[in-house]
C-alpha cells in the first residue's frame, strides 16, 4: 500500500470538520463589517476594545473612524483585532478614576456632569491654584468635594497627578481656564469657574472624542 494513499483519521474527522467550518467563517466574514462595538453614542461614546487592552484610551472621532475603518478592513479579510492604534490618549493615573466614574454613569447626563464637576474640584484642591485656597476656604472646598464623593459614590486612588480627561488645545484653552481659577475673587465666584469650565470641557469630550473600553483576552 502506497503511504500517499493513506488518510489521517483526523483530517477527515474532527479535524476536517473544524477546518471546513473554519473556511466557511472565513468566507461569510469576508466583505462584511466588523461587530458592531458601540456601547452607548451619547453623552460620550464609549466603544468595546477588540484588542487587548488593560486601560480605556481617548482619542478624537477622526482617529476613531480611521481605526473603525482598519477593524472593518481586517474583518472583510477573515481577520478579528487591529495592526496598529492611531494617536491616542492612555487614561491611566488619576484620569483612570474619572473615566470608570464617567463609564458607571454613562446612560445618565446629569450624573456624568456632576462627576465632571467634581473632577474640577478635585483638580482645584489638589493644584490650590487660587490663594484663596490657602486660607480658611480650603476646608469648605474639601467638604464639598467630600458631600460629592459620597453623593456620587466616586474615589480617586494613587497618584492624583491628573484628574481632568485631556483634551487637545485645538479644542479647549486650558490656559484661559487655569487663569480664571486663579483670578476668582470669591469661593463662589471659583465654584462658578469650575462649573461652567467643566461644562464646556464636557460638551467638548462628547463631540470631539471616543472612548475604548478595556478588554482582556480570557
Amino acid at each position: 500500500m502506497n503511504l500517499l494513499d493513506i488518510q489521517c483519521p483526523a483530517a477527515t474527522g474532527i479535524l476536517g470538520k473544524e477546518i471546513e467550518m473554519g473556511r466557511i467563517i472565513d468566507m461569510a466574514s469576508r466583505g462584511k463589517a466588523a461587530p458592531d462595538n458601540l456601547i452607548v453614542k451619547q453623552p460620550l461614546e464609549f466603544r468595546r476594545a477588540d484588542w487587548e487592552l488593560g486601560f480605556f484610551i481617548q482619542m478624537t472621532r477622526r482617529q476613531s473612524e480611521w481605526l473603525e475603518a482598519q477593524r472593518n478592513a481586517l474583518y472583510s479579510e477573515g481577520k478579528e483585532g487591529i495592526r496598529q492604534l492611531p494617536p491616542h490618549y492612555s487614561l491611566q493615573g488619576g484620569v483612570a478614576n474619572t473615566i470608570r466614574a464617567l463609564y458607571t454613569y454613562r446612560h445618565k447626563e446629569e450624573q456624568m456632569r456632576r462627576v465632571y464637576f467634581l473632577a474640577g474640584l478635585v483638580d482645584c484642591l489638589i493644584n490650590q491654584v487660587n490663594p484663596i485656597l490657602r486660607t480658611a476656604m480650603l476646608r469648605d472646598l474639601y467638604n464639598k468635594v467630600q458631600d460629592l464623593r459620597a453623593e456620587l459614590s466616586v474615589t480617586w486612588h494613587g497618584t492624583l497627578d491628573q484628574v481632568l480627561l485631556p483634551i487637545d488645545s485645538a479644542f479647549f484653552n486650558e490656559l484661559e481656564y487655569r487663569h480664571s481659577l486663579a483670578t476668582a475673587q470669591t469661593l463662589k465666584a471659583l465654584y462658578t469657574a469650575i462649573e461652567e469650565g467643566t461644562r464646556q470641557m464636557f460638551d467638548i469630550l462628547s463631540l470631539e472624542y471616543v472612548f475604548y473600553c478595556p478588554y482582556r483576552r480570557r
